[in-house]
Formats: structure tokens, C-alpha cells, sequence
């Protein structure tokens, strides 16, 4: 590698010929002097940033020593000299708001792209899934809040999380990125969906430990802090090739199952909801235990649509005080037509939206997969069957 000023020059072999070298070092310059002028505007702005003021304080301070009109006590000169110290005073504050402006808009670009990063929106399709998310943070400065979700095609199948971290905004953050983080990577080595949870749940009491070693860097962990309080839920699904979805519950809301063939399929509505017996209690609060039953919750058959969701969405309330509808919103959503699940997204958020006067209370997130999959092996009976609650 030969440096130069304006860049760097890859040579390969242990030579190279003098006319490739000058071909490089020349694209080298004219790369410096394509960035000359760009300098030189930002050094341009810079001068103008400190000079404006300082010409604008100068010329106040001039005409107060110096005008003959300023020293006279007149009502004329005296309206002069406000409206001279006024322009003063307004220059400046439009300098100021221009130049916290522009800070802010660099700051929320910067924080776009790592919230992008943190809580990246999923792909399109995921292994024959059709996938669509939205989510927004209750404080609304923030892009990102204490709610969690990501979809990933492995080959045990397609492994999902929904999270719901204690609290909203940016206090929660930290937890978020440390339980996805561990997703991330355990879904691919882990074989079974209890260690792909006890992984989260590792990663979990880790980012506990270094939080509270920052808090209370003498004294260790406080209990009566806010780090001992910390907890988060978890709703983990494994979707297998043939359509089976299994799932391990912490303390997470479960899903919806939304058909839109339940006429012609039997006594079922077009809306079921998935709730198979009593969830695990949210990781951080207390130590999982030995055995990690998985819960069978059926098939996802071809055209079916599972909706996952935080419990923002259920306890946003309007303005008497009433929950969202959330059964009768899916319920109206998937009737007699099929939906896409960008459709079941806009759709839902629309109806929350106005049920919660533009804003819920607290963070909400969706996640909606229908099965596209051409071909499932077992048939509709018999999914029928493993479908219904025990």
C-alpha cells in the first residue's frame, strides 16, 4: 500500500509500472482538489458563524459611543437607538436558532442511522413468510422505545421475537440492545428454541450487572434501584418448513391467529387467539427454571396470519378511559377479504391511532407474517384439530 495526501494507492505484486503509478497519483489530486471547495465552504460558514455576531455587537457599540444621536435624550434618538440594539438583538437569536437548528438535524440523522441499526426494519419476505413491522416510542423524541422484534430464517426454521421492555423511550434502549443482540446470534447455534432463551436470558443478567456496576460503581448493585426493577418480556415462535409453530412465553402478550377462509373451515371465527396456559415470568425478575417446556400453538397454514404485538397496543385507552378493541379492530380487518400483512398493519395502526387521539401512552409495536407458502403437507383437518385451545 503506497499513501499519499490525498488517498491511497492498493498495488498489487511487489511492483508496479510507473505509468499505472502516475495514472493513481494523478485520480489522487484531482481528489484532494474535489474536496478543496467543500473545505473551504465549511471554513466560509465557520467565519461567518463568529463574524456576524461580532460585526453585528461592533456596530451597536460604535453607534452608542460615537452617533451624536445617541447621546441626545430625544424621543426620536432614544426609538434610534432601540431599534439599533433591537436588529442586534434579533440577529443574533436567528444565528442562534439557525445554528442549534442544524446541530438538531445532524443529531437526529446521526440517531436515525443507529436506531436503524438497533431495531432494523425486517425484509419483505423471510423463508416464504410475508413479514411487515412498525413500531414508535410513547416519548416522542425518540424513534426507538422499550419495545423489540426481529425476524430471522434459520435452518431450524423461522425463529421470531417480541419484546416489551420495562418502561418506554430512551432509558430502555440499553436492555433492547442487549436482548437483540443475543438473538441474533443464538438462533443460529442454538438447536432448540429453551437455549435460544436461556441465551437471552444470560445476556440479560450480563447488561443488568454492567448497568449497575455503573450506577453504583462503590457500592455494587443497589436493590432499591432502578436496575433491580429492570425486567422485559419475551414471546419467542419457531415457524418449521411444514408450517408448525412452537413458542416459549415470558410474560409477553400472545399472538392472534387471523384466517380469512373460517366460513367455508367450521365453527371458528376468522380471529383466534393463541393463548396456551400460563407464560414464564418475564426474564430479569426471577431465574428461569430447569425444565423449558415448549408450547405447541398448531399450524400456520398457507394464507394464515400470525399477529404479534406489545401490550401498548391492547391498553391504549381513548378519552373515556376505554381500552382498544384489539379483537374486534382484527376482526373487522381480515373480514371476507384477505389481507396483506401491510394491509392488517395500516389498518390497525389507523384504528389506534384514532382510538388513542394520535399518540398511546405507552410504546407499541406490530408484527404481522402471513404464510405464503405454496405447498403445506398436512392437511386442513388436521391443522383444524391442533388449532383449537386446550
Amino acid at each position: 500500500m503506497i499513501r499519499t495526501k490525498g488517498g491511497s494507492i492498493r498495488r498489487s505484486g511487489t511492483g508496479g509500472s510507473p505509468r499505472a503509478l502516475g495514472r493513481a497519483r494523478a485520480r489522487a489530486r484531482r481528489r484532494t482538489r474535489a474536496r478543496r471547495p467543500c473545505r473551504s465552504r465549511q471554513r466560509l460558514r465557520r467565519v461567518l458563524a463568529l463574524g456576524l455576531p461580532t460585526a453585528w455587537g461592533a456596530i451597536a457599540i460604535t453607534y452608542k459611543l460615537t452617533c451624536p444621536l445617541a447621546q441626545q435624550n430625544g424621543l426620536g434618538a432614544r426609538i434610534a437607538t432601540c431599534a439599533v440594539f433591537f436588529a442586534v438583538g434579533t440577529g443574533l437569536m436567528f444565528h442562534v436558532r439557525r445554528g442549534l437548528l442544524r446541530e438538531l438535524r445532524q443529531i437526529r440523522k446521526v440517531a436515525g442511522a443507529t436506531q436503524g441499526v438497533l431495531l432494523r426494519p425486517p425484509p419483505p419476505r423471510v423463508d416464504g413468510l410475508a413479514v411487515a413491522a412498525a413500531q414508535f416510542s410513547a416519548d416522542r423524541g425518540a424513534g426507538v422505545g422499550g419495545d423489540l422484534y426481529e425476524v430471522i430464517g434459520t435452518e431450524y426454521g423461522v425463529r421470531v421475537v417480541m419484546g416489551d421492555v420495562r418502561g418506554h423511550g430512551l432509558a430502555a434502549i440499553g436492555t433492547v440492545a442487549a436482548v437483540l443482540g443475543s438473538f441474533r446470534e443464538a438462533v443460529h447455534d442454538e438447536p432448540e428454541l429453551p437455549g435460544v432463551l436461556r441465551r437471552l436470558e444470560r445476556a440479560m443478567a450480563r447488561h443488568l450487572r454492567e448497568r449497575a456496576k455503573a450506577e453504583h460503581p462503590s457500592s455494587g448493585l443497589d436493590p432499591d434501584g432502578s436496575v433491580a426493577e429492570e425486567f422485559v418480556t419475551v414471546l419467542l415462535l419457531e415457524i418449521a418448513r411444514d408450517g408448525e409453530v412452537r413458542a416459549l412465553n415470558c410474560g409477553h402478550p400472545w399472538p392472534y391467529l387471523l384466517r380469512t377462509d373460517a366460513g367455508q373451515g367450521g365453527v371458528r371465527g376468522p380471529v383466534e387467539h393463541l393463548g396456551h396456559g400460563d407464560p414464564l415470568p418475564p426474564l430479569g425478575l426471577f431465574p428461569l427454571p430447569a425444565d423449558l417446556p415448549v408450547v405447541p400453538c398448531g399450524r400456520l397454514l398457507p394464507g394464515e396470519t400470525l399477529f404479534l404485538h406489545t401490550d401498548g397496543v391492547e391498553d391504549a385507552r381513548d378519552g373515556a378511559g376505554r381500552f382498544f378493541p384489539l379483537t374486534a379492530a382484527l376482526t373487522d380487518t381480515v373480514r371476507d377479504r384477505p389481507a396483506s400483512p401491510q394491509a392488517v398493519l395500516a389498518a390497525l395502526l389507523t384504528r389506534l391511532l384514532a382510538h388513542a387521539d394520535g399518540f398511546p401512552g405507552d410504546d407499541v409495536a406490530v408484527l404481522v407474517l402471513r404464510n405464503d407458502r405454496v405447498h403445506t403437507p398436512v392437511g386442513h383437518s388436521e391443522s383444524a384439530a391442533q388449532h383449537s385451545t386446550p
